[in-house]
């Protein structure tokens, strides 16, 4: 059978690896852990095309498509969007823990102890860091970033390449993710900086009683070790905050691929 190598038939061949490949680079561009400093860009882009070739043989049949035109730029843009959305949403999720990490070590006198996160190129508490490296462990250990994936991939059947996509809603179901998150850090951070604040207040009631007590120098280590005695009788608690929290994050995920709960 003789090939056919025509422009049209090229154009769709093209197209159907190359729409594909938008959409799962956009998303390992921001997805965490694949998406940050620490996975080099070459590994990134192998990821995607590898994730590509697997994929792109089991979708629909695109119409023929000329990759020049500027109809298949607008799809392309589409197709990177998506990525970025799906993966953003994640992120969040992950910035949920460091939220809730930095206003703990605001109030047990750990705001000045910072350092480069490795992985995001900023200063980040030790505190944050620490919650940001349980997170990751815990979500690899369970499997989240299979289920990441799979939601991902679930997209091209309920939100295919070149099908209607409502972005405006979409901006805004992001915008609203991310008054949750700061609505769960506070959640998450609240016994903790409930309990420094009647360490405070107890501090505060010292000097009144005792005005020559110099709180200065009592009150920075007095409150750093009962943070860290807090931090450490809390930790129990992080597993339970951890399913909770991931599956809001996962329904979210879900929500904006179009997959059904």
């Amino acid at each position: 059978m003789p090939l056919d190598l025509s422009l049209p038939s090229l154009g769709a061949w093209l197209g159907g690896y190359m729409f594909p490949l938008f959409r799962i680079g956009g998303f390992f561009l921001v997805a965490p852990f694949f998406g940050t400093q620490l996975v080099p860009r070459r590994v990134r882009v192998g990821l995607a095309f590898l994730v590509t070739l697997l994929v792109a043989p089991l979708l629909p049949p695109l119409p023929p498509q000329d990759p020049l035109s500027l109809a298949s730029s607008v799809l392309v843009a589409q197709q990177v969007l998506i990525g970025l959305g799906l993966g953003f949403s994640m992120q969040i999720f992950f910035q949920t823990f460091v939220f809730g990490a930095q206003l703990i070590a605001m109030q047990m006198s750990l705001g000045f102890a910072s350092m480069v996160d490795p992985a995001n190129g900023i200063n980040v508490t030790v505190l944050a860091q620490y919650f940001l490296l349980m997170l990751t462990l815990v979500f690899l250990s369970t499997n989240g970033h299979l289920v990441m994936f799979e939601v991902m991939l679930e997209s091209f059947r309920y939100i295919p390449v070149g099908g209607e996509w409502a972005l405006a809603q979409t901006s805004w179901s992001l915008a609203s993710w991310a008054s949750w998150m700061f609505m769960s850090g506070l959640l998450l951070s609240l016994p903790a900086v409930t309990a420094l604040l009647i360490v405070n207040i107890a501090f505060g009631v010292m000097t009144r009683a005792a005005p020559q007590l110099n709180v200065f120098s009592l009150g920075f280590p007095i409150a750093l070790l009962l943070g860290l005695l807090i931090v450490w009788m809390g930790m129990r608690g992080f597993l339970p905050q951890y399913d909770a929290l991931s599956a809001d994050a996962f329904a979210m995920l879900r929500q904006l691929a179009g997959v059904p709960g």
